[in-house]
């Protein structure tokens, strides 16, 4: 049984599965080229460790983020980015996303440097009259990394699903895939609480 007191927490529909864009929509903007810009360097790697369900959290390949930039970071996810669990196939195990969609590619590129990771898309658009829209893409461990950085930033409800995520992810998440009867069980329970922490209308 996982350990976790979570306040207030509103349940809402599960946040499903991750509905595929078209080959021509969905094309990978590349990172932008290292510049000499004043901020993290790429070589200066996120050292800090959480202990996390028992087990240790390392970094993976992650900058470490000055506190001015975790902070507008993190202000970008509250503002308009997600921090869930989900899957691009009925049958797979949800996975931890961190997210950012924004109209100005500008401000997705600033939060793909200084982080050192992640992808940017292009978001489907149904319609001329509709401003081209992108989005920022982190997952897994990387995404964990992110959220040890800029949790104490958050202000919304995102802030819940961060700790909850360093918390307990790593330890119901085992990398070889290999569930048993028991890890599975904990594995539910805590997406569970994950999914059901939730904006309060």
């Amino acid at each position: 049984m996982l350990a976790h007191n979570t306040p207030r927490i509103l349940h809402t529909q599960d946040e499903g599965i991750v509905q595929p864009v078209s080959k021509e929509t969905d094309q990978a903007v590349p990172p932008p080229p290292p510049t000499k810009a004043a901020g993290p360097k790429p070589a200066a790697l996120l050292t800090k460790q959480r202990k996390a369900g028992g087990l240790r959290v390392a970094s993976e390949t992650v900058n470490a983020l000055t506190p001015e930039s975790a902070a507008y970071i993190a202000g970008l996810i509250d503002g308009e980015g997600t921090i869930t669990l989900t899957r691009e196939h009925r049958n797979e195990n949800r996975r931890l996303v961190v997210s950012i969609s924004n109209t100005e590619m500008p401000i997705l590129k600033f939060a793909q440097q200084a982080i050192g990771a992640g992808k940017i898309t292009n978001k489907c658009t149904y319609s001329d009259k509709h401003t081209p829209s992108y989005a920022y893409r982190l997952t897994n461990r990387q995404a964990l990394a992110l959220l040890d950085q800029i949790v104490d930033y958050l202000r919304s409800y995102k802030r819940l699903r961060a700790a909850l995520a360093l918390e307990c992810y790593v330890a119901v998440t085992p990398r070889n895939g290999y569930y048993t009867p028991e890890l599975r069980a904990a594995r539910r329970e805590f997406e569970n609480k994950f999914l059901g922490i939730a904006v309060e209308l």
